[in-house]
Order: C-alpha cells, then sequence, then structure tokens
C-alpha cells in the first residue's frame, strides 16, 4: 500500500490534498537527476541564472489570488491578507540584485608575479525542507540564492502545505528553469534521512522544530554536509519607559497575533517597563479585543484558525497551565472558539518564566506580559530563553537599543519594530533555534564553498 502526505485543512478537518510519498529508490533518482543537471546549469551565465529566477518570481506573481485562497484552505491564513506575494518579490529580487557583487572573486593580488583570488563555487544539490508557516517566503529565502549561485534544488514542503511545492515548480519550469534543475518531491521523514545520510546533497537547508533541526543534523553526522537549520523561537518585545505606547501596543501586538501567532519570529513575552505596564496592558487588551476571529475565507476575518487541531491544543495546554499557576488570563473567549482549530487570542498577566508559556515554544496565539523596573531586569529575562531568533525593543532611543541589542542572545535586534526579514541582513539564530544564514550577501557564503586560486607566472 502506498505511503501517502495528506493536509487536513483547518477550516473544516477536511482532507484538502493527498500526495504519495516517493519511494526511496525513487527519491534516488530525483537526486541522480539533479546532479547530472547541475554541472550544465552552473555553466550558464550568472546573468542568465539571475533572469530565469527573475522570470520564475515574475510567474509566481500572476497567481496571487489563487495563492491566498489555497493559503487560507492549507494553514488558515485569512483571504484578506492576500497572500505571501510581497515578501516572496521582496526577498527573490533583492537576492537576485546582489548576486553579481556577492558572487565576484576576492581578489588578492592580480600582478606580473602572481594571480592570488577566492571565488565562490556551487555545492551541487541543495535540499531545501521547507516550513508551513510562511510556506512562499521562506522556501523562497533559500532557492532563489540555490539557482543563482549554480546549484540545483530539490525542495520538500510540509505536509500542511503540499500544495506549494507544485505551485512553486509549476511556475519556476513555466519560467524556463529546466525541470531536473528544480525538483518539489514528497518524501516521508526514513526517506529524507536515508537521502542525507548517503550524501546526495552538498547542502541541506531545514527550517522547522527542533526536533526535525536535530533528525537532519544526526542523518548528516559523518558525512560533512552542511546543515543550515532555523528551529525554534521564543521571541521577547520590551518596551523602555520613555517608549510610544501606542507605537509598541501596535507592533507588538500584530507581532504576537498575525498569523494566529505562527510566526518564527512571532512576539510570544512582553517585558514592560512599570511606569508604563498599565496603559501597556489596556491598550493592548483592547487591540486583542477587536480581532474577529473566523473562518479565513470570509473577508472580514482578522485571525483564522491555527493551522492544525494539534497546535491549537498545545496552545490551550500552555494557557490552562499558566492559569492553574496563578496566571491571569484577559481575553474571554470568542464566540468563534470551537476548542479545536478556531482559538481565542489570549493574553496573560501575572506570569512567571516558572511558566511554560514564558519558557517553551508557543507558536500561537498568546503572549504573557511581566512589568520590569530596569534596563537590567529586561535583559535578564529576554535572555532566560533556550531560543535566540529576534528580540524587539521598543524606545526613542537608539544608543539605549544599541546597547541593549549587544548584551542580548539573539540572532536579530529590532528596534521599534518586530516580526520582519529584511533581505539585505542576515537571517539567524543562536542557542536552540539552530545556526544558519539565510538572506543578505551571507546566504550566497552559505550555499557556496570557497576555492583559492594561487597562479605564479612564470
Amino acid at each position: 500500500m502506498t505511503n501517502t502526505l495528506k493536509c487536513i485543512s483547518p477550516i473544516d478537518g477536511s482532507v484538502y490534498l493527498e500526495r504519495p510519498v516517493l519511494s526511496l529508490e525513487a527519491a534516488r533518482a530525483v537526486c541522480a537527476r539533479a546532479k547530472a543537471a547541475q554541472s550544465a546549469w552552473a555553466a550558464r551565465s550568472l546573468a542568465d541564472r539571475i533572469q530565469l529566477v527573475r522570470d520564475a518570481i515574475a510567474e509566481v506573481g500572476k497567481t496571487t489570488d489563487r495563492m491566498a485562497q489555497e493559503l487560507a484552505h492549507q494553514m488558515g491564513r485569512p483571504v484578506r491578507y492576500g497572500g505571501e506575494f510581497g515578501g516572496f518579490a521582496e526577498r527573490g529580487n533583492y537576492m537576485a540584485d546582489i548576486a553579481e557583487k556577492a558572487l565576484a572573486p576576492t581578489i588578492v593580488e592580480d600582478s606580473d608575479k602572481a594571480t592570488r583570488k577566492i571565488t565562490r563555487e556551487a555545492r551541487g544539490v541543495v535540499l531545501v525542507v521547507a516550513p508551513w508557516n510562511y510556506p512562499y517566503m521562506t522556501a523562497i529565502n533559500t532557492v532563489a540564492p540555490a539557482l543563482i549561485a549554480g546549484n540545483t534544488v530539490v525542495l520538500k514542503h510540509a505536509t500542511q502545505t503540499l500544495q506549494v511545492g507544485e505551485r512553486l515548480a509549476e511556475a519556476f519550469h513555466a519560467a524556463g528553469i529546466p525541470d531536473d534543475v528544480f525538483q518539489n518531491v514528497f518524501l516521508d521523514h526514513d526517506t529524507t534521512s536515508a537521502l542525507i545520510a548517503e550524501r546526495q546533497f552538498g547542502f541541506v537547508n531545514f527550517t522547522g522544530s527542533v526536533g526535525g533541526g536535530k533528525a537532519m543534523e544526526i542523518a548528516a553526522a559523518g558525512t560533512f554536509t552542511p546543515v543550515a537549520t532555523e528551529l525554534g523561537g521564543k521571541d521577547p518585545g520590551y518596551v523602555r519607559a520613555d517608549a510610544d505606547v501606542d507605537a509598541a501596543v501596535d507592533g507588538l501586538m500584530d507581532g504576537a497575533m498575525f498569523n494566529a501567532g505562527q510566526c518564527c519570529c512571532g512576539i510570544e513575552r512582553i517585558y514592560v517597563h512599570e511606569s508604563l505596564y498599565d496603559a501597556f496592558v489596556e491598550k493592548a487588551v483592547a487591540w486583542v479585543n477587536a480581532l474577529k476571529l473566523g473562518n479565513p475565507l470570509e473577508a472580514d476575518t482578522d485571525i483564522g484558525p491555527m493551522a492544525n487541531v494539534r497546535f491549537a491544543a498545545e496552545v490551550r495546554a500552555q494557557i490552562s497551565e499558566a492559569v492553574a499557576a496563578g496566571a491571569t488570563a484577559l481575553i474571554d473567549t470568542f464566540k468563534a472558539d470551537d476548542g479545536g482549530a478556531y482559538l481565542t487570542p489570549q493574553i496573560l498577566t501575572n506570569v512567571t518564566h516558572d511558566m511554560r508559556v514564558m519558557r517553551a515554544e508557543s507558536f500561537g496565539p498568546v503572549v504573557g506580559i511581566m512589568p520590569v523596573k530596569e534596563d537590567a531586569e529586561a535583559i535578564a529575562l529576554m535572555n532566560d530563553c533556550q531560543f535566540g531568533l529576534t528580540a524587539a525593543i521598543f524606545t526613542k532611543d537608539a544608543d539605549a537599543a544599541d546597547a541593549i541589542g549587544a548584551q542580548l542572545e539573539t540572532g536579530t535586534v529590532f528596534m521599534n519594530r518586530c516580526d520582519y526579514l529584511d533581505p539585505a541582513l542576515c537571517w539567524t539564530g543562536c542557542k536552540d533555534t539552530g545556526q544558519g544564514a539565510g538572506l543578505s550577501e551571507l546566504g550566497y557564503q552559505a550555499l557556496t564553498r570557497p576555492k583559492s586560486y594561487h597562479l605564479k607566472k612564470a
């Protein structure tokens, strides 16, 4: 009996998509085709590869209405937000913009005595394992620069967003990228691990859970295949005494609740200077109570269901445990809360770091808020975490934000904003968030290897 992957729609619990997984033998054949195609792809001019990737991005842009509808069915994001093409195009086109400079040789010497230089060479076949929460934008982070750098790509998308990989393959092939240069596959975990262990790939990029990242690294152990990981997050926000409270509420609550809280860099805990604490909490509660929870296909829905009933169950468990331990839940149950995937967004006060909701990744629409007396206390609490993806500081003092940021164990420091990937900056993390270097010029360094030339002239 053929093993299949099923995408269960969070809208109504129905099976939205079902796809058969490849056998190990068939998956090896995919990798063989990718390897065979790579040298010819890398031999094309850089300008040609850049243009083909730009054309592929534009091809995806022809179907943005369909994208929004399909994402609503697959992972529950409301159609009012229009899909992901804006961020998808921004990231992909930026990486195309900087490719010539980022991939240019470093010339150490070019004289009548010698030429010494460092070039960047494609790693070969790149495996991209993409997550469901921002399925287009997270995939393009690696797919675009990998292809531009001369690699071939095998994309394995999350079960919750099976259709996204198919849509990307359709668009990339329609734009003229050869079928074997970009392949979308449906694989189970065992087959994926086996391929990595067999050194079928020159580079692995994984975005997902900590457990998934560990499995990737275990599979690659001893193969010397580089594995880049972007895993969990428990991102903090800090509201200093000099902050604009209204701007802080708007920024941090959007960061906590957008996409039903299912953002790698979403805000999951907030620390507010005690002088602003009461005002911040009051405004935050009003902000959340203004949201409409409902069917993501309806135009006036602000927050849809979580992508899967089990994800919502984990958030409910964290909230219940916190309340039992003394936390206060400030949001009354929304009418549309069905006890399943549709979950009332929640604000918790009287929380402590003894509670799981302030330590473990929630990945849902819940945030705990704590008062602090000074920067030092905020820094200690922000660092009291196993993860390190982003941290947001709301203040009018840029020097203070810079000084605080230098003391934070995190991949990105924001001031007066949050929950955004700037493609010009390296997307990275530390601790259990894993280690990768996506986007920016550093993204190209990760997806290529250096080759040194010392050419002594006669």
